[in-house]
């Protein structure tokens, strides 16, 4: 349900938390005076992080299975092929 922003001429201003079907509010609690509903933004939410995918949020077991299709040892990490490594190598200093 939806909060309604309300203010009557004197100013006073107040909250109604109420359904989109009830009728507004037609007195204001403090002073009695008429009261008008009145307009508002509302309240907006926040994209955080690098964005939001179908992906994101797959489970455990599919990101396992798409790791070893594509000869991952573990979910997420970039597949090594080759047995080469910088220390395997040889250098003009190791002869």
């Amino acid at each position: 349900m939806p909060t309604y922003e309300y203010r009557c001429p004197e100013g006073h201003v107040f909250e109604q938390f109420q359904r989109i079907t009830d009728p507004p509010v037609a007195i204001c609690p403090q002073c009695g005076g008429e009261a008008e509903r009145q307009l508002s933004a509302g309240s907006g939410f926040l994209f955080k992080g690098s964005g939001f995918y179908s992906t994101d949020y797959r489970p455990e077991s599919y990101k396992k299975a798409a790791a070893a299709e594509s000869g991952d040892s573990k979910p997420g990490g970039p597949a090594s092929t080759s047995g080469d490594s910088p220390k395997s190598k040889g250098t003009a200093a190791d002869s």
